[in-house]
């Protein structure tokens, strides 16, 4: 059962490849991939933005610290020229509690800034493929529509094209239909003129008799001719005459007259 099941599986993935191959289009195919690679882009253009976002923040952090640390040196050098030691004291702690920070947030923004600086030199790296995948995915789709324009033409021309094949075989059955009625038209006219088959319609058909006077009519037509080229080459013209008025012993119109009696 174990090899039974695998050879079914091989069989189900090997049919359902070649459906998956005849089914794919690799215009599309092409597509797909750039709109992924544009996608992939866009995220790395958003990377950059939120990391130049982020370092601006702490660019204006570090502006107000640096403010509020200025600040703080002028306030103790005003309470330290009035004498009050204490004041100008709890003005440099503070100041130097806010150059710590600001010490803090300048390894950040250097952090940051250099974040920044990959990910701008990665988006024009990508933005420098994404281009020249996209050059080559047209190219190769205008490639692929000619070749496929080109083998259906050669197709249509060879015959061998789906299209043109149910075209020959209309034409196929169309001729073998009209071959078959030209036949049958042919056999009904010979019946008919035979008398094996009636003209129920009674017009344009001779009954038996008839047919067979005019056969011996045309017969006795064939005799005389016969009998006057005879009379010429045997005694010339007054013997041609006479063969033509008197008629000799045993003539056509007397055999076939003697003929029809019989039938």
């Amino acid at each position: 059962m174990s090899g039974v099941m695998k050879r079914m599986g091989m069989i189900f993935r090997a049919k359902a490849n070649k459906a998956l191959d005849r089914a794919e289009d690799p215009r599309e195919t092409l597509d797909y991939s750039y709109q992924k690679q544009l996608e992939l882009l866009q995220k790395v253009r958003r990377g950059v933005a939120d990391v130049a976002t982020s370092r601006k923040r702490l660019e204006l952090q570090l502006n107000q610290l640096q403010t509020q640390s200025s600040k703080l040196e002028d306030q103790g050098r005003k309470a330290l020229a009035l004498g009050r030691e204490d004041l100008a004291r709890e003005a440099l702690s503070r100041r130097a509690s806010l150059q710590q920070q600001v010490g803090d947030l300048q390894v950040q923004h250097e952090t940051l800034q250099g974040e920044e600086e990959k990910l701008t030199l990665a988006a024009q790296r990508l933005q420098a493929k994404v281009d020249a995948f996209r050059t080559k995915k047209e190219t190769i789709k205008a490639t692929y529509t000619a070749a496929q324009a080109q083998t259906r033409i050669a197709e249509s021309f060879s015959g061998i094209s789906e299209e043109m094949s149910d075209v020959g075989l209309a034409i196929q059955r169309a001729e073998d239909k009209t071959a078959q009625l030209q036949a049958r038209a042919g056999a009904i006219d010979e019946l008919l003129a035979s008398g094996a088959l009636d003209d129920q319609s009674g017009l344009g058909t001779k009954d038996d008799i008839q047919a067979e006077l005019d056969r011996l009519s045309g017969g006795t037509d064939v005799e005389l001719e016969l009998q006057r080229m005879k009379a010429e080459l045997a005694g010339g013209p007054a013997a041609q005459q006479q063969a033509i008025e008197g008629g000799a012993p045993g003539t056509a119109e007397q055999q076939s007259r003697h003929r029809f009696d019989k039938q």
